[in-house]
């Protein structure tokens, strides 16, 4: 639906009704929240030219409005900082959703028998079941007890799709999801430390796991930190690394450990306290130093591993480089993936837009005009660009809804 796709758009730039509204003023259509608002909820119908302008005011093509949605999300965990506020919250869904559709289309394209691959493990009731669960989900996935180089390529590998979102460092930890109710999404925040991001990622996997159609969504935290735990480091592993039984952990160990296994100093602690490795006592003495030194939030030993989703990127640049989408489309499918082509002087000298506003006025006019020339001859030439918004000359006046 229409309404669906704009309340997307305008979630996805973190604006409110309100302040699309004042956008809208700004590019001269006048239309008032409630009106709005009813456009959202599919209770009107709006006109191509009020599209043509509220796509400019939020910074979308005016075809996006009409692309029929690919997935609907249903959202089971929310981990965030009560200050994460609730538009930014909104922001942060919309987001996941547009990139999950942009993931999910072009592997129809590109893997069309491919279906993705989160195995029933059992249910997830105490924390053995964590343990039996994370054992079993990394035999799945053929992973061994081996360190795992990438969590976020193991999870896009078989078929979920993680989108990085690189704001509200501690506003904002983890988001998991079912698209469709088949295609798992996790969203992590990519402006923490590599660990962080690896232990978020096992942690939203338990969410996922632990889900069945139906059931409540308050899901167990400690049950997930458990799980996440032993996701990274399986506990024979941890028991063959520090032993069945130890008096004294040293931080030059476990930052070694961290190193090796991309899993934090203060995870193996906690690792090492629930496999009763180390007592309560040392637990907490541990625990106090890493309070004293200020390594609670940043470790002094830096985990170094590739947790950046790239399965959208590397299926963008391929689309791009078979014909199968424009450059355009590429941007907008996954932003950054291209760079935009630098203006170009009528004499073959190129500019990017920074150079163009530094020179004199004339000459910009100048450079301008012939750019202005192009493309216009480029947009009449080309079906793929004049076919691409037409809109009936009754499209151009619309009554808006009060």
């Amino acid at each position: 639906m229409i309404g669906d796709r704009m309340r997307q758009a305008r979630l996805a730039a973190g604006l409110t009704l309100d302040e699309v509204t004042g956008r809208l003023a700004h590019l001269g259509q006048v239309i008032t929240k409630q009106g709005l608002s009813k456009y959202e909820h599919n209770k009107s119908i709006p006109k191509a030219s009020f599209l043509l302008k509220l796509a400019e005011a939020l910074g979308v093509k005016s075809s996006y409005f009409l692309e029929e949605p690919a997935l609907r999300v249903r959202w089971l965990a929310f981990r965030k900082h009560p200050r994460l506020a609730p538009t930014r919250q909104a922001q942060i869904q919309a987001t996941a959703l547009h990139v999950a559709e942009g993931q999910v289309r072009l592997a129809s394209v590109f893997y069309p028998d491919e279906r993705p691959q989160l195995p029933r493990v059992g249910p997830i009731r105490t924390f053995a079941d964590a343990e039996t669960a994370a054992e079993r989900l990394r035999e799945a996935w053929g992973l061994g007890d081996a360190p795992i180089e990438s969590v976020t390529r193991a999870v896009e590998d078989h078929g979920g799709v993680v989108v990085g979102w690189k704001h509200d460092e501690g506003r904002f930890d983890g988001l998991a999801g079912w698209a469709n109710g088949a295609i798992p999404v996790i969203v992590t925040n990519t402006s923490v430390a590599p660990d962080r991001r690896r232990f978020s990622l096992a942690h939203e996997l338990e969410h996922l796991l632990a889900w069945q159609p139906g059931a409540p969504d308050d899901q167990d935290e400690q049950l997930a930190h458990r799980f996440a735990g032993a996701f990274l480091v399986p506990r024979e592993v941890v028991r063959r690394e520090l032993g069945v039984k130890r008096r004294h952990l040293s931080f030059e160990e476990l930052g070694l450990l961290k190193g090796t296994y991309g899993m934090s100093m203060q995870a193996w602690v906690h690792r090492a306290r629930d496999l009763d490795i180390i007592d309560e006592g040392h637990y907490h003495s541990l625990w106090d130093e890493f309070t004293r030194r200020q390594w609670r939030i940043r470790e002094p030993v830096e985990c170094v591993t590739p947790e950046e989703p790239t399965r959208l990127k590397q299926m963008t640049l391929r689309a791009l480089a078979e014909g199968i989408i424009t450059e355009e489309q590429a941007l907008a499918l996954c932003p950054g993936s291209v760079e935009p082509r630098p203006l170009a002087h009528p004499a073959g000298r190129r500019y990017t837009a920074t150079e163009l506003m530094r020179l004199p006025f004339e000459a910009r006019e100048r450079i301008l005009a012939e750019q202005s020339k192009q493309a216009v001859e480029a947009y009449q030439t080309n079906p793929a660009l004049t076919d691409f918004e037409a809109f009936g000359e009754d499209d151009l006046y619309d009554d808006y809804p009060e």
